[in-house]
């Protein structure tokens, strides 16, 4: 009799370049959690893990990078999060395989969110990898790494053993990938057929590795969900040095090897008191990438890498990211268009609404005008512009927008993070989801176009309209909705109004005078 699970000395059992480690079968799936991949002194680069003697057991998730802050659980039904052991040794990552055999699999390796901040590799519900593993056939890797002043602290300026501490999290990452290549063959994956994705952050950190010359070669492929924020994720530019010494000073020590050593939570408070500021005075303050030597910063900024061009890249976001998760002070269940269009009067003023209204209306003509209020502008422009970019350098560039409502408070436009629950196979565990007739199609969509990209490069698949790449000229959308669909350049005339004069409208009138918009 098959048991489905399984855990004993013969079962999932793999041999690495650092030892022998043992996981466990569930279901058919070999699995393995919290394996280190590399260790690294606080602000230093990630150096490779002693080998050990015998078996590593690799059956629990490993620490989490510390936080900044203590998270305060909210909003779990449109995020369920859950939170885990923090410590600096947190250079760790988990394996979901069908098998630890020979048979060549492509690899999907999911780089979390939070920014550079926060986040872990088991921070969401959804991030589970055991139905993307088994239902795409396919070697699923999640990591950790380092964030916030730990990984995105630059103090080149104290010396040569600093040079790329404002990258350290970066570089546990591609460290990270260097072991994926090295070993994930002993774990049933093809480590010549990488696909990273990642959402918010974790799609803002694909780009960056695009921009790293010591990322080359280790990924073929990019799913970037939600990861074109633009100056929300800005790079952290200049000297970190005023930095490092207000830290000091505030912590009472001198010397920069005193921030080695002090606890990291006071580090962190130390870090946080400082950093408004310098913040305010155009200070660097860390917190992101830092363009040096080792990182040529922002593309859209800076240009493409051509030593990338041979990435192909699906790029991607929400309808109301960010907007949607503000409480509504109207009624959209129960509206008429024309009561639509009154509120969005009353809420951004007339004229602006009346302009924005037509372009909405031909953008959207499936949904309620009073959906221009909870309507992305602070991702979708910078991803207009960041594919029509990289489809310059890689014609291998595809772009979608996630357009479908969720039955939160009986119909809500889909929010950042919205759409990992069907990346990942997992809207079975996220209530959110749930809609008979509809969730488990979509699903199908779109987690057969994330398979068929990663095996092939090409997102196209029976199950969705024919989707074709982008080109500098043109940006054909799939437009993921109840009925999916290819748009072309639907919304460039709507964003560009958004992103320029109109987006004070909506920036300083949303939601004014609640008395005046209920309905």
């Amino acid at each position: 009799m098959e048991h489905r699970f399984r855990h004993d000395r013969d079962t999932a059992v793999a041999d690495t370049t650092q030892g022998r480690v043992r996981g466990y079968c569930y279901d058919g799936l070999s699995i393995f959690k919290g394996i280190p991949y590399a260790k690294a002194e606080r602000f230093h680069a990630p150096q490779p893990v002693e080998p050990w003697e015998g078996e590593l057991d690799a059956t629990s998730y490993g620490y989490v990078c510390p936080l900044l802050e203590m998270p305060r659980p909210a909003g779990e039904l449109l995020v369920p999060h859950r939170y885990w052991v923090m410590d600096e040794d947190c250079l760790n990552l988990n394996i979901w395989t069908p098998g630890c055999d020979g048979a060549g699999r492509p690899v999907l390796v999911w780089l979390h969110g939070g920014g550079y901040e926060a986040g872990s590799a088991i921070e969401q519900i959804a991030y589970e990898g055991e139905t993307m593993s088994r239902r795409g056939d396919v070697v699923v890797v999640s990591l950790n790494h380092r964030l916030n002043v730990l990984g995105y602290f630059d103090l080149s300026a104290f010396g040569e053993e600093y040079a790329n501490s404002g990258n350290a999290g970066m570089d546990d990452i591609i460290a990270a990938l260097r072991w994926v290549r090295d070993n994930i063959a002993a774990f049933g994956g093809d480590p010549k057929n990488v696909t990273l994705f990642g959402q918010s952050g974790g799609g803002a950190k694909i780009t960056t590795l695009l921009q790293m010359p010591a990322a080359d070669g280790l990924f073929q492929k990019g799913i970037n969900m939600s990861g074109v924020i633009g100056p929300m994720l800005a790079d952290a530019e200049g000297s970190g040095e005023k930095l490092g010494y207000a830290v000091m000073k505030e912590l009472g020590v001198t010397g920069i090897k005193a921030l080695e050593t002090v606890p990291y939570p006071a580090l962190a408070d130390a870090y946080r008191k400082v950093r408004p500021a310098l913040e305010k005075a155009g200070k660097y303050v860390g917190g992101c990438p830092h363009p040096n030597a080792f990182y040529a910063g922002d593309p859209c900024l800076n240009g493409f890498r051509r030593e990338s061009a041979e990435v192909a890249l699906l790029v991607g976001s929400v309808y109301g990211e960010f907007f949607s998760f503000a409480p509504l002070l109207y009624d959209r269940n129960h509206m008429s268009a024309e009561e639509g269009r009154q509120t969005v009067r009353a809420a951004i003023g007339k004229e602006a609404a009346d302009e924005l209204l037509v372009l909405f209306e031909k953008a959207y003509p499936e949904r309620n005008p009073v959906d221009l209020l909870t309507l992305d502008y602070k991702v979708r422009p910078f991803l207009k512009d960041y594919v029509k970019k990289r489809s310059a350098v890689c014609p291998a560039t595809w772009s979608y927008l996630f357009n479908l409502d969720l039955p939160l408070n009986g119909g809500t436009s889909p929010w950042h993070c919205a759409d990992i629950p069907y990346v990942f196979g997992n809207t079975g565990l996220v209530e959110t989801t749930q809609e008979e007739g509809v969730t488990q199609r979509l699903e199908a969509e779109i987690f057969d176009s994330v398979i068929a990209f990663a095996r092939t490069g090409d997102p196209n698949h029976p199950g969705i309209p024919a989707w074709p790449p982008c080109t500098p000229e043109s940006e054909p959308t799939l437009v993921v909705d109840k009925k999916t669909s290819v748009r072309v350049e639907y919304d460039r005339e709507l964003m560009e109004k958004l992103a320029g004069p109109l987006q004070e409208a909506m920036e300083q009138n949303r939601y004014r005078q609640e008395g005046q918009i209920q309905h």
